[in-house]
């Protein structure tokens, strides 16, 4: 089995196209195949080296690694203009000199009538004289296939039996009139070539199979297995955009996503794996994965359970794993908290074990780790209004905890309780009204991991320094803390 992956460079690798890839490579993989990726740059008007780079950086972040070299269309404008020039000397392809003024014209007195546009093979009926005096005399002209007039069948991997009828195929242009190829035939001639077995694809290109099939028959060429796969469509049922939070593959990985949380979502797009497994394995995934088993209709982007499985994976991520994604977003965003970080990798280890639970992001994991590494430079000032809303009062109490915590040993969980609970008793309140003006004072926010874990992380050093910066803080504050 040899398949490929076939984008074009006009634009980064979006959700769509990287499922069609993780499919592609699914399967090959599966099969013990090959994966090719091939980029389709014969439009260079709109192809960029910019948008090759992401896809190859957005393949190679999620995995996706191919067979041999990646190739190039418009490296083969040669075999494509060879192949048509072998079309036209058979017959199954003629010169067309109708001007793209011409065929618009025709195009818009068929909307005016109500009626769908479809080329009238006026030039398929010219006499040959005619045709190689307009040639000889260099008149511009197109290369157009003739269609069949009979049905185009096949068996599609996906929907199961396909048919177009002969009346919905009209006469379609193969190579330009400056001699580029059109998308069909150069496709047909570069899957062709390259021994392709299986096309797995969007079914946005159902309507271009007929017509490649025809050229596939014409050239005398062995039919790849064609598969459509259902369209992604947005919660409100239309196609996916930008507007239903669809990034490209690359911006997700920018955002805090972990490749094996995407994976797992783009495969679930439109497939099942028999079960109510939603978190697999590169492995798991491979060995699962039938073309079967994708469905017909079309899958719905929820960025919510985007977010939900990456929560999952940075969840059951070791720390070692996640250490380098965290050092580069605090890198970006907390340039003091990262150097500490790096030079205290096991107690970074430590942190990131006591906060993953929750994130759902690689940046957010980062913002739960930072306070553990730099004073914060301010405090959250929602916080500071609910907990601290009495200067004075906030002041005392976080002082006498300060004196209770410096004599309380061992620095365990249990303990760090006893006194913090044993004081809450002493003054008739309840714990949280000394935990959270405590979690405060070391995090800078009103939101953490389980306190007692925090105070063990800090450590009786780094705790007192904690709580000494809070106590200054509230000392500057006066009655702007609420008094």
């Amino acid at each position: 089995m040899r398949v490929r992956f076939a984008p074009s460079p006009t634009g980064y690798l979006h959700v769509g196209g990287a499922r069609t890839a993780l499919f592609n490579w699914l399967l090959a993989r599966a099969s013990g195949g090959e994966f090719l990726l091939r980029i389709e740059d014969t439009d260079r008007a709109r192809s960029s080296d910019e948008h090759t780079r992401t896809i190859i950086d957005g393949l190679r972040w999620l995995g996706l690694d191919w067979d041999g070299a990646v190739t190039f269309q418009a490296d083969g404008t040669q075999r494509h203009a060879a192949d048509a020039a072998t079309l036209a000397s058979s017959g199954q392809a003629y010169p067309c000199f109708c001007t793209p003024g011409e065929l618009q014209k025709r195009r818009e007195e068929a909307r005016r009538q109500g009626g769908g546009f479809a080329y009238d093979g006026r030039c398929r009926r010219l006499p040959q004289a005619e045709v190689r005096g307009r040639i000889d005399a260099g008149q511009k002209h197109a290369l157009r296939m003739r269609a069949p007039g009979e049905p185009v069948s096949w068996h599609d991997a996906v929907h199961g039996q396909m048919s177009f009828p002969a009346g919905s195929l009209d006469d379609f242009i193969i190579l330009r009139s400056d001699g580029t190829p059109v998308y069909n035939l150069a496709v047909v001639s570069d899957d062709s070539t390259s021994g392709v077995t299986h096309v797995i694809r969007g079914d946005d290109h159902l309507s271009n199979t007929p017509k490649q099939i025809i050229i596939y028959r014409a050239l005398g060429r062995a039919l790849p297995v064609f598969g459509h796969v259902p369209m992604i469509l947005g919660p409100d049922g239309k196609r996916l955009s930008k507007r239903h939070g669809a990034l490209s593959v690359t911006a997700y990985r920018d955002e805090g996503y972990l490749p094996r949380a995407m994976l797992n979502f783009l495969a679930l797009l439109g497939w099942s794996p028999g079960d109510d497994r939603e978190l697999m394995s590169r492995s798991q995934l491979t060995d699962s994965f039938r073309l079967e088993r994708v469905l017909k209709k079309s899958a719905v982007f929820d960025l919510s359970k985007l977010e939900w499985l990456n929560g999952q994976c940075i969840a059951t991520a070791g720390a070692p794993e996640l250490e380098p994604l965290v050092l580069d977003r605090l890198r970006e965003t907390n340039g003091p908290a990262a150097g500490a970080a790096s030079q205290r990798r096991a107690a970074l280890h430590r942190i990131i074990d006591l906060v993953k639970e929750r994130p759902r992001t690689v940046h957010a994991l980062a913002a739960q780790v930072a306070p553990f590494f730099a004073v914060p430079a301010t405090y959250e000032a929602a916080a500071v209004k609910k907990f601290w809303t009495r200067s004075a009062e906030a002041a005392e109490l976080l002082g006498s905890l300060r004196d209770r915590l410096a004599s309380t040993r061992p620095w365990s969980p249990d303990e760090l309780e006893t006194t913090v609970r044993g004081l809450a008793a002493e003054r008739g309140i309840g714990a949280g009204r000394v935990i959270n003006p405590l979690r405060l004072a070391l995090m800078g926010q009103g939101v953490s991991p389980e306190i007692f874990g925090v105070l063990v992380a800090f450590g009786p050093g780094r705790t007192d320094e904690r709580i000494g910066a809070a106590l200054r803080y509230l000392q500057d504050a006066g009655s702007g803390a609420g008094e």
